[in-house]
């Protein structure tokens, strides 16, 4: 039981996405949409996926259009489940 407590790395390591900001209108929360390229299971054909992510977003810097990276965290709130981990590119 003691290796686990000393060791850093975590088991399960946690998710990390990328995506665009599609709305920063909450208090320290922003929506991205996160693009998930899939094959369709019958037809072979790459199909795009849009998830909406709840992101915290602690000092409200983030823009529409921004590209950021986030990563999986405890629940923070009702849907915000992710919390940013850097601004990739700034929106134009």
């Amino acid at each position: 039981m003691s290796d686990t407590t000393e060791s850093t790395e975590r088991a399960n390591p946690r998710k990390i996405r990328e995506g665009l900001v599609v709305s920063n209108r909450m208090e320290k929360t922003a929506v991205v949409a996160s693009i998930d390229r899939v094959r369709h299971r019958r037809y072979n054909k790459t199909v795009q996926r849009t998830t909406k992510l709840y992101v915290h977003d602690e000092t409200n810097e983030l823009q529409i259009g921004d590209r950021v990276r986030v990563q999986e965290t405890r629940p923070l709130s009702k849907n915000k489940r992710w919390r940013l981990v850097e601004v990739v590119e700034r929106a134009k």
